[in-house]
């Protein structure tokens, strides 16, 4: 069996990754002894690649050493000299020729992207990149065109990870999960699971947090990863034990199966999303509430009701005004929750709700037209959606609207979504723990407030992952590989 090395020239250039016991340094490599098997393959990411610098080294000690390694020192020679541009011109408009004639009408003359194992920055020059890549096979090139009567390429440099900003970290982490799996791991014929996956499913749930082609889509990313993908129902607890993951997608709640499912998943020791502690603090809103009141987190102003009381009710109104929304803590999908529009009515509705919980929620009523939802897992963002109101709504969701319940949605790179969004969602998930979740939220103007935080977030096949495609499902099965691992890691070290 071949063995995958990463070589770095700091091991604070591998910081922003996960940790990894194949990534070592130059210096580590240098000390290598002699391998039993020459079956070992490089991927030589030093910062520096010029003539007799460290990654000039670490190509050429690499071949000496029988290693098969990228970049070769012929590539890095090829670059250095140009060898390449001739060659790969006459690719650049038999290619990538609409997307290039766009490019025209540019103001500027020139215009770069990133090729990440063959993988483009630009959806447009995916083409491109891969025969870049394969007649120069490199882990990260940048790549300039220039205009000169026609697209040319001008320069092609192998950039070093440590340089790499945070988008084009994640982008070249995907590239290299996805390039080491498809050179790397055994043939079809020979392949075991290395890992076993439980999703916990309900059939006849109405409002599931993934539908049927996004489940297939979690089975193929897992598949491709080499995690074999059981769906498993409520009855199925007892088997949890014969895996080494859980995934719930299915709505949770603290007095639900699906909260047993993950205290008894945790308690064998796998990998659970969603974890307990995530399922308890999001499913309750007191608890968000208070949590974000805090640590400083902006919501829209709330009071807690536990009682009828005319001066309770006075002072609430009061203090927050009409309309406002009047909610109990566990409700999902914008059920469980009442606008109020005068006194009147916010009796009735308090009356109605403590029926249902001793303890509601008052909050101020902010009308926008779409509500930001930013998924998050692990503390890095991982996509990014308007979700519009239900037509004549003040709800996403109408459930008095059967025929259209709920309103239109717009995916989008979580780069072109404001930073102030963004760094709130961080901020909010962060709190509930580094499971998956997401993020709600609402802006207006400079303000942007967190309605909630849900650990089991809608990811539906053509809505969440309208912008990364299968990259979403890749990057959520991923996880719970690394997580796996470090689980093991643990229990060896016991």
């Amino acid at each position: 069996m071949s063995r995958l090395l990463i070589v770095v020239e700091s091991a604070q250039d591998w910081a922003p990754y996960f940790p990894s016991e194949q990534v070592i340094t130059f210096d580590d490599y240098l000390q290598l002894p002699p391998a039993k098997t020459n079956r070992t393959r490089v991927i030589n990411l030093c910062r520096k690649f010029s003539y007799l610098s460290k990654g000039y080294y670490c190509s050429l000690l690499a071949e000496a050493r029988g290693h098969s390694v990228i970049p070769s020192v012929k590539t890095l020679n090829d670059l250095r000299n140009h060898t390449s541009f001739s060659v790969i011109a006459e690719q650049l408009h038999s290619q990538a020729d609409k997307f290039l004639t766009k490019l025209a009408n540019r103001e500027e003359n020139t215009f770069e992207f990133w090729v990440f194992f063959g993988e483009s920055s630009v959806p447009e020059l995916k083409k491109l990149a891969r025969e870049l890549f394969e007649q120069q096979p490199c882990p990260i090139l940048k790549v300039e065109l220039n205009w000169r009567g026609g697209w040319r390429i001008n320069s092609l440099k192998v950039a070093p990870v440590h340089t790499l900003t945070e988008p084009e970290q994640e982008a070249f982490a995907n590239a290299l999960d996805r390039f080491s799996a498809q050179l790397w791991r055994k043939p079809k014929t020979q392949k075991i699971s290395r890992y076993e996956m439980a999703i916990l499913v309900n059939p006849d749930e109405k409002l599931p947090p993934s539908d049927d082609k996004a489940l297939k889509k979690f089975v193929k990313a897992g598949n491709r990863l080499g995690i074999n993908v059981d769906f498993i129902g409520r009855k199925d607890i007892r088997k949890l034990p014969e895996y080494d993951m859980l995934f719930i997608r299915e709505t949770t709640n603290i007095d639900h199966h699906t909260f047993q499912f993950a205290c008894r998943a945790e308690a064998e020791g796998l990998a659970v999303i969603d974890d307990p502690q995530s399922i308890i603090r999001c499913t309750n809103k007191v608890y968000l509430a208070d949590l974000f009141n805090a640590r400083n987190v902006d919501t829209p102003a709330t009071r807690l009701i536990s009682t009828r009381s005319k001066p309770a009710l006075d002072k609430v109104a009061e203090e927050l005004g009409f309309p406002m929304i009047v909610k109990i803590p566990d409700g999902s999908f914008s059920r469980g929750m009442v606008k109020v529009e005068d006194r009147e009515g916010l009796d009735h509705a308090v009356t109605e709700l403590l029926k249902k919980s001793a303890l509601l929620l008052a909050q101020e009523f902010m009308y926008t037209d779409y509500d930001w939802r930013v998924g998050v897992l692990n503390g890095k963002p991982l996509y990014a959606c308007k979700y519009f109101m239900a037509g004549g709504h003040w709800q996403i969701y109408d459930h008095d609207n059967i025929a259209d319940p709920s309103g239109g949605y717009q995916t989008m790179p979580t780069y072109e979504v404001p930073r102030k969004v963004i760094d709130t969602a961080i901020k909010a998930a962060g709190l509930i723990g580094k499971g998956l979740y997401g993020v709600d939220l609402k802006q207006s103007g400079k303000r942007v407030v967190v309605i909630e935080v849900n650990d089991n977030p809608s990811i539906d096949a053509g809505v969440e992952d309208e912008f990364i495609g299968d990259e979403l499902y890749n990057l959520i099965m991923q996880e719970f590989i690394n997580r796996v691992q470090i689980i093991r890691r643990l229990r060896e070290e016991l």
